[in-house]
């Protein structure tokens, strides 16, 4: 029996001097207790060596397979005919003996075997000691926990979130710098701030210029262009600006080399922030941009962390607040977030941005899962998601302009004109009459009145009469109308009349009833108070 031991180094093959020790095995745990006594049970017979730490890690991922590797194969073969092969895996030693024909065996006396072998393995191999195996358990070990987890050490992206959030630190403090140069500097020259809008070739021109006397001396050519300069150093000569000294002077010159050395390092910093976003997120940059695709990675944490979001989630990342704030009043949610800034969303109409962002989110999402989980390095898929978001941007835009023209599908509906239709509805009418050459008159000359003439003034004369009638019969009408009115108005003011007069009775009987009523010492005191009012 032969018993097959797999190691970081290589594969080794040991051939068992005495199976009958196998039957039991609390005998067999003590045989490997000390070197020598386990040198009595198994003896060396091959051993084959790994080339390179990828080769080895071949070989294991084909083991957690359950396959053997094709060095593996070539090694049974040369070691294993007509012997029987002890292995740890019983998947493993079915397909061996199917392909290569070699009987294999996997119980617990192998097992217990094997435990045996690697406990005194460097004993057992010579020239192989503990501190050279540790270094290379260590690194095959990483190395399959990075191909268990599609992990690659260029796919970091914790390079860009730090990357992104020191560029955003940047610019605000090159903003700042830029308005104290401008600032500290409009004292000596106020109008070079109209002249000059850029932050970067103001804080050239300061630098170079100094003094603004200097201006009209000094060639500002390889910075601005050639109606600045004159505008320059026209507004040199006239400034209202007070003197500075010249150590104030100096200062304004290191702050401006602070600006121009910042916007040099963020150049830099953009250009390692696109090399890795093409690195890690090759599709998501296809889809987004680099600055509008680091910063969602930033938000979330990770690329991993970004591809667990739904794409709902990825189209409002960045407006929390406003979420919230939207769902606690009751008002209408964001549409966009962070990923508003992308290109696609800023060639949108405003009222198509919602739509292009939910486009836009959904195919960011799918692209964030592919960089992050897929094995692809390429970004032909975020190609091919932002043409197709591109083609749905036009067809939006497409049909609008379709309504505008009369159809839907973005046509126009061109009709032959007939001139005996209606505009409206679609009948006919009678055709157009010809002109009347008889009807014409001239000077000197009385026209006689054609059939055709007579034939006109009889129905314009009909239907003057029938207007008449129709005018009688409304006026007719409006008298009857009127009538019933005052009767109706009438009535009621009778029945008014009469009501009022009720009401007075009414008073008057009570007033009646009430003096009646009334005791003689009721009486005397009221006469009483009217003698006191009087007095």
């Amino acid at each position: 029996m032969i018993v097959l031991v797999e190691t970081p180094a290589g594969f080794a093959l040991f051939k068992v001097k005495d199976e009958g020790k196998l039957a039991n095995l609390e005998d067999l745990a003590k045989e490997f207790e000390t070197p020598d006594s386990a040198r009595k049970i198994v003896k060396l017979k091959a051993f084959d060596k790994f080339d390179n730490t990828s080769e080895a890690l071949e070989a294991v991922v084909k083991l957690h397979e359950g396959t053997p590797s094709k060095g593996l194969r070539k090694f049974l073969k040369a070691n294993c005919e007509g012997e029987t092969l002890a292995v740890a895996d019983s998947k493993l030693g079915n397909v061996i003996k199917e392909k290569l024909k070699i009987d294999c065996v996997h119980n617990n006396a192998v097992m217990e075997l094997l435990r045996g072998v690697r406990s005194q393995f460097t004993e057992l191999l010579s020239g192989l000691g503990d501190q050279d195996m540790a270094p290379m358990r260590l690194g095959l070990s990483h190395s399959l926990a990075r191909y268990k987890l599609k992990f690659s050490s260029d796919k970091v992206d914790t390079m860009i979130i730090q990357a992104i959030g020191l560029l955003d630190d940047l610019d605000k403090e090159l903003n700042t710098y830029a308005m104290r140069v401008r600032e500290w500097y409009g004292w000596h020259f106020p109008e070079l701030a109209k002249i000059i809008s850029d932050n970067i070739l103001y804080a050239k021109s300061v630098k170079l210029m100094g003094n603004r006397i200097n201006a009209a001396k000094l060639d500002f050519s390889e910075i601005l262009s050639e109606e600045i300069e004159a505008d320059l150093k026209e507004a040199a000569v006239i400034s209202m600006g007070t003197e500075v000294s010249d150590l104030d002077l100096l200062h304004i010159r290191e702050l401006c080399d602070q600006v121009l050395s910042l916007s040099e390092y963020r150049a830099q910093l953009y250009d390692y922030l696109k090399s890795r976003m093409n690195t890690v997120a090759p599709n998501l940059t296809a889809l987004v941009g680099e600055l509008v695709g680091a910063r969602p990675i930033s938000h979330g944490g990770s690329l991993l962390n970004l591809s667990k979001q739904p794409g709902s989630t990825v189209q409002i990342l960045g407006a929390e607040k406003a979420l919230f704030r939207a769902l606690k009043t009751k008002h209408a949610t964001p549409k966009y977030g962070l990923i508003y800034h992308a290109s696609v969303v800023g060639q949108a109409a405003p009222k198509h941005k919602g739509k292009i962002s939910r486009s836009l989110a959904a195919k960011s999402a799918l692209a964030i899962r592919f960089d992050a989980l897929g094995d692809g390095q390429d970004n032909t898929m975020g190609l091919e998601n932002r043409a197709k978001l591109e083609a749905r941007l036009r067809n939006l835009e497409g049909k609008d302009l379709g309504r505008l023209s009369g159809s839907a599908k973005g046509k126009p509906k061109i009709e032959v004109y007939d001139k005996d239709k209606k505009k409206g509805s679609g009948g006919l009418i009678t055709p157009a009459k010809t002109y009347n050459t008889a009807a014409d008159s001239l000077l000197g000359q009385t026209p006689a009145k054609s059939e055709d003439g007579e034939e006109s003034s009889k129905k314009k004369d009909k239907k003057k009469k029938k207007k008449k009638v129709e005018e009688e019969e409304e006026a007719e009408k409006e008298e009857a109308s009127k009538k019933k009115k005052k009767k109706k108005a009438e009535a009621e003011t009778e029945v008014v009349e009469v009501a009022k007069e009720e009401k007075k009775n009414k008073k008057k009987r009570k007033h009646e009833e009430e003096e009646t009523t009334e005791t003689p010492a009721k009486k005397k005191d009221k006469k009483e108070k009217k003698k006191k009012n009087k007095d």
